[in-house]
């Protein structure tokens, strides 16, 4: 299953905010077999959104966006991805109900909170989605998510986009598998090796230099487990074992 992720927010292209949703999220994806292909942020802009999900969700499998869900002036995903499909906004009356119901109970649960406050809501806004979407919501967002096609809209806090994530993460799935090789041979030296296990097996391959003390590693994905498995002892017989590098024993030995 080839995933596109669009994370959106201006916020995000300014360095305001950490963008952990789409680490998150490759991470999610992978676990399950996916792989994600396109990682892209964009900021607030409604043609810019739509033309990228229209393009995506032409090309892959499924496309995740985040972000800009809410009801401020910049949040204009929801009618982006209304607008990459050709479709009208259309208030659904049973999400709208259980908006409806969050609101009335965050204002008993802190009147003076809200009555300090002045509260805009218009509750047909809040709850407008592309029109036949499938509707997302749980119990930790007041603003709903959605499905359209195979376009998923989750929102940008992370504690709410974990919950819509989980609430589908059965539609993702595939069967690319990964496993990896530590190493104390530098990247600059792993070239013969990086093309050497694409030429002999039916797999990708990538190399992470060391950093903060941890050694380097090779990692191999592939979709045949077997294959995943010869391709990992051959790289693991090529590169310089971390352990022996850093044991005095072994260089005493050698």
């Amino acid at each position: 299953m080839q995933v596109a992720l669009v994370t959106v927010g201006d916020e995000l292209l300014a360095g305001d905010t950490e963008n952990t949703n789409a680490t998150w999220l490759a991470r999610q994806l992978a676990e399950r077999g996916a792989t994600v292909t396109r990682m892209l942020t964009i900021p607030d802009d409604r043609a810019l959104i739509a033309r990228r999900v229209r393009e995506y969700a032409d090309a892959f499998d499924a496309v995740i966006v985040t972000g800009g869900l809410g009801d401020t002036p910049d949040d204009v995903t929801i009618e982006a991805v209304a607008d990459a499909f050709d479709r009208d906004l259309e208030v659904q009356p049973e999400v709208r109900d259980r908006i409806a119901e969050k609101a009335r109970q965050f204002r008993e649960e802190d009147p003076e909170y809200y009555e300090a406050h002045d509260f805009d809501l218009d509750l047909d806004e809040t709850a407008a989605l592309p029109e036949g979407a499938r509707a997302l919501q749980t119990a930790e967002s007041f603003n709903p998510g959605c499905v359209v096609e195979n376009v998923y809209v989750f929102p940008g806090f992370p504690e709410e986009l974990r919950v819509m994530f989980d609430s589908v993460a059965d539609e993702f799935g595939g069967d690319a598998v990964s496993a990896s090789v530590e190493t104390a041979t530098p990247e600059g030296a792993l070239k013969d090796v990086l093309d050497g296990a694409r030429e002999r097996f039916d797999v990708a391959v990538g190399s992470y230099p060391a950093r903060r003390g941890k050694p380097g590693r090779v990692k191999v994905t592939g979709t045949d487990p077997a294959t995943v498995e010869r391709a990992v002892e051959w790289v693991d017989d090529q590169v310089a074992d971390p352990e022996a590098a850093t044991d005095p024993e072994a260089d005493a030995d050698g």
